[in-house]
């Protein structure tokens, strides 16, 4: 197979990947509107794969897939295989690529170091370095300061999921037929505007808990699911919600089958 040909399955891979983690993520929110469980985001929701019969063999395939999706991303950031360009907006763009990227990477090393616990069946569960790391460099006097920085990351996300998904931006980049996008076309928008409302509330909740942040307890999507469960009517609104993560779910599948991989990058193969 060529570098080219392995990068594209990569790439289709990654974003399965995704879409099984919103599609776990988002029954959970459905089930937590039904008062059946608490909202999951995306660590519980792999701990709660991990727990399921061949859970260790489901999370490694989810651990390859995150890796791939994170190498695409930072692919598409640093080459600008979409072409985005080098302008204001394209550069903003881009840094989104990028940041993505350096997200699901650390979410697939969380998983890995999950997947690692459970072979050495410790039972102590993935992802304490990362907590240590997180206390250790949170632990200076005016650290705080950073969380207002960090939190303009997931409220830029969210804004640009928000306007995605209002202009179906994302349907330039589909290769499929009238018949196919009919149908993927509003699913997509519902889920990406969903998204986007969620990692704009996740922005907020991090700015608002800037003078008191726990390194150990970052806020969330789990934070942002269970916040809007406490609204008025919260059970209606995070159906919702759930249904729109649901629906992202779907977006990232048909991503899988149907986006257009761009590999025009000097140097790469295509044959």
């Amino acid at each position: 197979m060529s570098p080219h040909h392995t990068l594209v399955l990569l790439a289709r891979s990654g974003y399965a990947a995704r879409g099984v983690l919103y599609l776990i993520i988002g029954i959970f929110a459905l089930l937590a509107a039904r008062d059946s469980s608490r909202p999951k985001d995306s660590h519980s929701s792999l701990e709660a794969l991990f727990s399921q019969p061949f859970g260790h063999i489901l999370v490694g395939l989810v651990v390859a897939g995150l890796l791939a999706f994170a190498a695409w991303r930072v692919l598409q950031a640093t080459r600008d295989v979409d072409h985005h360009g080098s302008e204001f907006k394209g550069l903003v763009i881009r840094g989104g690529l990028l940041a993505g990227g350096l997200v699901n990477g650390a979410l697939a090393f969380f998983a890995l170091g999950l997947l690692i616990d459970g072979l050495r069946s410790s039972g102590s569960g993935g992802g304490g370095q990362t907590q240590d790391l997180l206390a250790t460099l949170l632990s200076w006097k005016h650290s705080n300061l950073v969380v207002y920085l960090v939190a303009l990351v997931p409220l830029g996300v969210g804004i640009a999921h928000f306007f995605k998904g209002w202009k179906a931006s994302f349907e330039k980049y589909f290769e499929a037929d009238e018949e196919v996008m009919k149908y993927v076309t509003p699913v997509s928008r519902f889920g990406l505007i969903a998204r986007g409302v969620a990692f704009v509330e996740m922005g907020v909740l991090l700015a608002i808990s800037g003078s008191s942040y726990q390194a150990m307890h970052p806020p969330g999507l789990k934070d942002a699911l269970n916040a809007l469960q406490n609204l008025p009517a919260g059970g209606v609104v995070l159906m919702v919600m759930a249904l729109g993560l649901i629906a992202f779910s779907v977006y990232s599948f048909a991503e899988a089958a149907w986006r257009r991989i761009n590999m025009d990058v000097p140097g790469m193969a295509h044959a």
